[in-house]
């Protein structure tokens, strides 16, 4: 369908815990891409773990787990299909060619010039060293970085007994993995890894960083000059073609007081999508913070509200 019949409504709990209740509004998207992801089957092939698996897809390991009726610390068994929901509520329009990171969400958003949005499982700052939220710019761009490793990095590692060398030359060694794109925002870039394991984790020092495969994609898509944003907005709503889908994250970073139900509700009322809910279900989302996209609207699939 054209976009025209894919209106989009998407409410943070952020921006209404911000700004009240009754500020919320119902912005419309102007571009037709709303969730990210599907729903997929996948094989499990050796040396697969769910860990792994939702690091590669950008799903929390508990996702799959319940998913797939499976506990935390299930052993895969080789060539069982598992089924893996990686969708995802894409939180506030993205210009053509700009990047969006949504913190809680780990997931970095680019939307090329031809309109299509690609979703990229990251890991963020921890924390206990957060990523900063705001508006950037790509300043810099590098295959084969050095690392020159910041004096508190540096002071971290020596007390933990890793200490590290001022200089990380490029090589498999080196954090940065074979790219680096740096931002506006001092100290913070988005880069590659030496060690695919630990991505779509709360793990870094404030950078984003991104599958080996991630990065050696978006590299050539992105400039200098290319503009971005990080936000923090750990529960989204959206309705696209029928449907509502609920989006919950942990609040990693303690920022977001309250109840999330009492949230969730108001939002839903500033958005006049209250009476189309499921509210056992939407509490059930909001209670499990599986971080995806789960549809939440009252009636069978496909009923017209």
């Amino acid at each position: 369908m054209g976009w025209l019949l894919r209106t989009f409504i998407v409410a943070s709990l952020a921006a209404l815990v911000a700004h009240g209740t009754g500020a919320a509004r119902e912005p419309v998207r102007d571009d037709a891409t709303v969730l990210t992801g599907s729903v997929r089957s996948h094989a499990v092939q050796p040396g697969d773990t769910l860990r792994s698996l939702g690091a590669r897809s950008g799903v929390d390991a508990a996702a799959i787990a319940a998913d797939n009726g499976l506990p935390m610390d299930a052993r895969l068994v080789v060539g069982r299909w598992l089924a893996v929901d990686s969708r995802h509520v894409v939180p506030e329009p993205i210009d053509a060619g700009a990047l969006l990171v949504n913190i809680p969400q780990r997931i970095l958003f680019h939307r090329d010039d031809d309109g299509v949005t690609a979703a990229y499982p990251a890991t963020v700052g921890r924390p206990s060293w957060p990523t900063p939220t705001g508006a950037f710019t790509i300043t810099v761009k590098r295959e084969r970085p050095t690392w020159h490793v910041p004096p508190a990095i540096r002071e971290e590692s020596r007390t933990r007994g890793r200490p590290l060398p001022a200089v990380v030359a490029p090589g498999p060694d080196n954090p940065l993995g074979a790219f680096w794109i740096g931002t506006s925002l001092s100290g913070i870039g988005i880069h590659g890894t030496n060690e695919p394991s630990s991505i779509f984790r709360l793990a870094s020092h404030g950078c984003i960083r991104l599958h080996p495969d991630s990065i050696a994609t978006l590299f050539p898509r992105v400039h200098v000059g290319t503009a971005g944003r990080f936000i923090y907005q750990p529960i989204m709503l959206a309705a696209d073609e029928g449907e509502v889908y609920l989006e919950a994250h942990r609040d990693a970073y303690g920022r977001v007081a309250g109840d999330p139900r009492v949230a969730a509700r108001a939002l839903a009322a500033a958005a006049g999508l209250a009476a189309r809910i499921d509210w056992r279900a939407a509490d059930a989302v909001l209670a499990a913070r599986h971080g995806v996209a789960r549809r939440v609207t009252a009636g069978p699939p496909g009923a017209q509200p």
